[in-house]
């Protein structure tokens, strides 16, 4: 029997959080015949995102998203090797990624679930796969393609919220590389901060932990905000809102400062934000990358071919 040392299942309340006392390690076995069809892979990445939050409630607040269930594996994005075979596309020795990969070190998995990776589109480095050049990097590209409406020669100005995440930090350079003239992050150390300039090429970037931040904007942004790449919603993005130009777009990613309440999906704006909303014809629609993954394999082997090139930065 393959003996599988880490398999995580998670005990939580309905509104759970991320507390070491609400997961726990088994130790259980794997069986040593697979079916037709199975593949035996071993782990080599996961990715822990934000969005598990949601699954870490009874109700996620999300059509797309089923919670994790009680005393089950859990379980995201995932890459690993696979180590048998008796799916017919998949050998000895493939990597291979999933969307909702167990979080154990060894698993039996459903081969047509799974889809095969090629290495040298990132140089090896593989964990790019959940990263750069996998959901997160899909997330920035198609929101801003699909959501942004940014064009080449507008002149228009990006602010990014949770501009040092994974995701954010990714926003703002591919912003960038559509056509936007100036790209402004928001983030919550001077560090952070700094690797946006210094690293990633942002024109700016504000400490919302430091000063008014509403000032900074305007500072930074002299001309307003003609699309904004929102992570975090709140009192952050109230602010970005507020100066927001005529017909400009937001676009929703994600609203991490309201994970912990129970609101629906996206949050309400406080009404004198909505009205502004609304009197500018700002659009803020919901954005799902799953709804467009009929342009993943182009939109991969862009950020691919970016980040060999080096226009895209990764950390």
């Amino acid at each position: 029997l393959f003996i599988d040392w880490f398999n995580f299942k998670i005990i939580l309340g309905k509104n759970g959080v991320p507390v070491a006392e609400n997961f726990r390690l088994e130790q259980s076995t794997i069986a040593d015949i697979i079916q037709v069809g199975q593949v035996r892979v071993r782990t080599l990445y996961l990715s822990v995102d934000p969005y598990m939050r949601c699954r870490m409630n009874e109700d996620t607040g999300s059509d797309y998203l089923l919670p994790w269930q009680l005393s089950e594996v859990a379980d995201g994005g995932g890459i690993g090797v696979v180590e048998e075979s008796k799916q017919d596309n998949l050998a000895k020795g493939d990597f291979v990624t999933s969307f909702n990969w167990p979080w154990q070190t060894v698993a039996v998995l459903d081969g047509s679930l799974l889809q095969k990776l090629d290495p040298q589109l990132v140089s090896g480095r593989l964990s790019y796969f959940l990263g750069a050049a996998g959901i997160t990097g899909l997330t920035a590209l198609l929101g801003i393609k699909e959501k942004g409406h940014v064009a080449v020669g507008a002149n228009q100005t990006m602010v990014v919220s949770g501009a040092a995440g994974a995701c954010g930090s990714l926003a703002g350079q591919i912003g960038r590389l559509e056509g936007c003239s100036r790209v402004v992050g928001i983030a919550g150390t001077d560090e952070k901060c700094s690797i946006l300039v210094q690293e990633m090429g942002f024109d700016a970037a504000i400490n919302y932990k430091k000063g008014d931040v509403a000032k900074q904007l305007r500072e930074l942004c002299p001309g307003g905000v003609d699309v904004y790449f929102d992570n975090v919603g709140g009192d952050i993005s109230d602010t970005v809102i507020s100066q927001m130009n005529q017909n400009s777009h937001i676009i929703l990613c994600g609203q991490i400062s309201q994970y912990n309440k129970d609101v629906p999906y996206p949050p309400p704006l406080p009404t004198d934000i909505e009205k502004i909303r609304k009197e500018r014809n700002i659009t803020r629609e919901r954005f799902l990358v799953l709804n467009y993954m009929d342009k993943q394999e182009a939109s991969v082997l862009q950020l691919c071919q970016w980040i060999q090139e080096g226009k895209l930065k990764v950390r």
